[in-house]
């Protein structure tokens, strides 16, 4: 690879990092307006309410950027870029089509896991970094949560893996076929599911919960950095609804010319945005105890069996 070509690279990943997540911000705008009737975000610029996100984007830049004297000022300040960065790291190893990656590594499988696994201790830095009880709570919330959802993530991941006989991204989408979509079933469902609690979305929104914590972890956060938590997140869906894409939909296999298979690529991963999306208008949140129970008498056991599942077609040749 030149230096031409890795700065090309780089520079649309950089792209595609600030950009996809804005626009899954503007279309949960969106789907929750239409789902919940709220006219507000249908009335900045006119149309539809389409510049509903610049507004946002201009309320955040107004606000005073402050500092709680008693907190770690260090921690408090570096957790927003530990929660954003990782999933920049992730989104340069997702290809959605053969070839057009920022980065192809042969375990890119691992390099996003480890990735996003780091972006959810941004959370717990700015909860036990912000000198707030509330904060305090959340982080700590969050980190039961990481550590309750993380390993159905790595079952689900471990038995397209097997499945598939490589830890590559674009391997594993080019051995892809349509077998999977029953055969990988289960583990689809696991991934998805703790994928949404990973990121503390609703209804696992437990360490941001604002009616129980008023913030909880974000509480003490304002302007800016308050703004780059809420893109974390937005960053967060588009890598999780990519590499289901991937993995389970198939990537760029699909009724669309070999050319335009990074079109067919982000389409797949823009309608598992929208099913997350709608997780969060139509579900109410999870008590803790619920969380757990369904991490670990539900999810674990069957992520459990769809690597038994996987590991018996391998052998059978399916």
């Amino acid at each position: 690879m030149t230096l031409l070509e890795a700065v090309l690279r780089a520079v649309a990943a950089l792209a595609a990092f600030l950009v996809l997540p804005l626009l899954v911000g503007q279309a949960e705008h969106k789907v929750m307006a239409h789902m919940q009737g709220r006219l507000g975000p249908m009335y900045a610029g006119g149309f539809h309410g389409w510049a509903q996100l610049v507004a946002d984007g201009v309320k955040f830049l107004q606000k005073e950027d402050i500092t709680p004297r008693a907190a770690d000022r260090w921690v408090f300040r570096l957790a927003p870029a530990v929660a954003l960065v990782p999933y920049l790291v992730a989104l340069a190893t997702v290809p959605v089509h053969p070839g057009v990656a920022a980065v192809d590594v042969p375990g890119s499988l691992v390099l996003v896991l480890a990735a996003t696994s780091v972006g959810a201790l941004g959370t717990l830095m700015a909860g036990w970094s912000s000198a707030n009880k509330y904060s305090l709570i959340g982080g700590l919330r969050a980190a039961a949560q990481l550590v309750s959802y993380e390993l159905p993530i790595v079952l689900a991941l471990a038995s397209i893996a097997l499945a598939g006989g490589s830890l590559s991204l674009v391997v594993l989408a080019d051995r892809w076929t349509p077998l999977w979509l029953l055969w990988q079933l289960p583990g689809a469902v696991v991934f998805l599911v703790a994928a949404v609690a990973e990121l503390q979305r609703p209804p696992f929104d437990m360490p941001v919960a604002d009616a129980e914590l008023v913030m909880g972890a974000w509480t003490e956060y304002t302007g800016l950095r308050f703004a780059f938590f809420l893109l974390s997140e937005y960053a967060g869906i588009v890598v999780m609804s990519l590499l289901f894409s991937v993995l389970w939909l198939g990537g760029w296999h699909g009724p669309l010319p070999d050319a335009l298979g990074w079109l067919w690529t982000l389409l797949k991963g823009f309608a598992v945005a929208l099913v997350v999306i709608w997780v969060r208008v139509a579900w109410p949140r999870l008590r803790e105890d619920q969380l757990q129970r369904l991490a670990w008498l539900w999810l674990v056991p069957l992520a459990l069996l769809q690597l038994l599942l996987t590991g018996a077609g391998v052998v059978l040749g399916w």
